[in-house]
């Protein structure tokens, strides 16, 4: 990106170079309070510590772990609370910091919208912090992890300095607090993160598709999408897009938004696409690499590297270094990986498929009969929709956990379920329903709460099973 992009002239920022938040929180004499611990919210708390902001951290969790974070945080100068929230400290706080998974409606947020005060994800402290290092913001409803990884990695193998942060694992005030931050962080940023981060404005954002997700969490489509939208809510002449010109909701969002567009396809000539016919990933005109190059599965994953390549292109990498990149890429844990083959059935750990349309990309990248494990928390959308592409490979389908039943009822019609009890259960009926030359597919279309802490802890549970048979 060039001089002048738009980190380069923040808003957030005086004349001298300070973070108008930060000198307000200071000024205010008030603490700022932070809802929500895990990473997120201990290097929130750490950051503002550190410059000086009086800091009120609070968590409903209780444990070994919650105590450490306690322990950290107070040697530091904050005031903790473990097992619940104190309200009225809230109320009286100078702004709230919410950690990402904490849901909208909780009490301590509640209690802070009702005061007048205004919430800011984590996501959006470190990035008012960050003031030297420019950002490739990445969301939408599927492939944002990948998307992200793939930024990170190629820019990397190009010798352009690169990590990545965010929804992907490392908090951004944890960036912020390092004494070197890269030149540039591929940040992923889902629509929880995005709906509190008035401060935004990554340098280059990518929208790679939308689809519906998170039905439990908000009322409507719409609502999400608009959290979605967000990712553009500071966006001018300076700005720089990457999006999906295969998806017409994308297309929708983006149409009008100020900056200069860049989109990939996988269908037709865009400013990146696949040229199927030939098996190339193209630039404009010039080829980047043979399609048999990249070690991912499946047509998303060539969008994926689509918007990489544009993102690393418009950064500066030349056209060696970004395939260098997509060439020595390797599969993200939990997102369509190949495990092992036992016996002429491959077992693939696909558990960040936490929806409908997130398992039915994972689908389309099977070139094999499979048996499908289903099943977790609901998170409100029926499964007849996977009917269709289920029914001329799929061998069987395992339902199970809470969602079980349900599955069972949307999708008994022309398949086979059969319901599954334990985690344990789940593998050995898949095992016995599964031939050589099958996968067996673990994309759950749910979220994991019901048996495991998160969709990590299932991805390994089960990477851990198949390892073992």
């Amino acid at each position: 990106m060039r001089a002048g992009s738009a980190l380069d002239a923040q808003s957030t920022v005086t004349a001298t170079g300070r973070p108008v938040l930060f000198d307000r929180w200071r000024a205010s004499e008030k603490e700022v309070a932070i809802v929500g611990l895990g990473k997120s919210g201990v290097s929130a708390t750490l950051l503002l510590r550190e410059l000086g902001i009086p800091v009120y951290a609070s968590d409903t969790g209780t444990g070994e772990v919650y105590q450490s974070w306690a322990r950290q945080l107070r040697t530091a100068g904050a005031a903790v609370d473990l097992g619940g929230h104190d309200l009225d400290r809230i109320r009286r706080a100078a702004s709230v910091v919410v950690a990402p998974g904490v849901p909208p409606n909780v009490p301590a947020l509640k209690a802070a919208r009702d005061a007048g005060l205004q919430i800011y994800a984590e996501v959006d402290v470190g990035f008012v912090a960050l003031q030297k290092t420019r950002c490739v913001g990445i969301t939408g409803t599927n492939g944002k992890t990948t998307t992200t990884s793939l930024i990170a990695h190629v820019l990397t193998a190009a010798g352009i300095s690169a990590e990545t942060a965010g929804n992907i694992g490392r908090p951004l005030c944890d960036v912020a607090r390092s004494a070197a931050p890269p030149d540039w962080l591929a940040l992923e940023l889902s629509s929880f993160q995005l709906h509190d981060a008035p401060h935004l404005k990554p340098a280059i954002g990518v929208l790679t598709n939308l689809a519906p997700n998170h039905l439990d969490r908000y009322a409507t489509l719409e609502e999400y999408y608009g959290d979605k939208a967000q990712l553009f809510r500071n966006a001018d002449r300076d700005s720089m897009w990457v999006s999906n010109a295969d998806d017409p909701a994308v297309e929708a969002m983006t149409r009008g938004v100020a900056g200069k567009h860049r989109r990939f396809s996988v269908r037709e000539r865009a400013d990146a696409w696949y040229d199927r016919g030939a098996g190339n990933l193209v630039l404009g005109a010039g080829t980047i690499l043979r399609r048999a190059r990249l070690p991912l599965l499946g047509d998303h994953n060539v969008a994926n590297a689509l918007a990489a390549i544009l993102v690393a292109a418009e950064i500066g990498a030349s056209p060696s270094g970004i395939a260098a990149g997509l060439e020595s890429f390797r599969a993200i844990p939990h997102r369509v990986e190949p495990v092992r083959e036992v016996d002429g059935v491959l077992w693939i750990n696909d558990s960040k498929s936490t929806n409908i349309t997130s398992t039915e990309v994972a689908i389309d990248a099977l070139d094999r009969p499979f048996v499908l494990l289903l099943g977790g928390r609901h998170k409100g959308e029926p499964y007849t929709r996977l009917r269709d592409r289920l029914a001329s490979r799929c061998r069987a389908v395992v339902a199970y956990g809470e969602a079980g039943p349900q599955i069972v009822s949307d999708l008994k019609n022309g398949l086979t379920v059969v319901p599954a009890r334990s985690f344990t259960d789940v593998l050995a009926t898949a095992r016995k329903l599964a031939r050589a030359g099958d996968a067996v597919l673990l994309s759950p279309a749910c979220s994991s709460y019901d048996m495991f802490r998160n969709y990590e802890e299932r991805g390994d549970t089960f990477r851990a099973a198949v390892q073992a048979l």
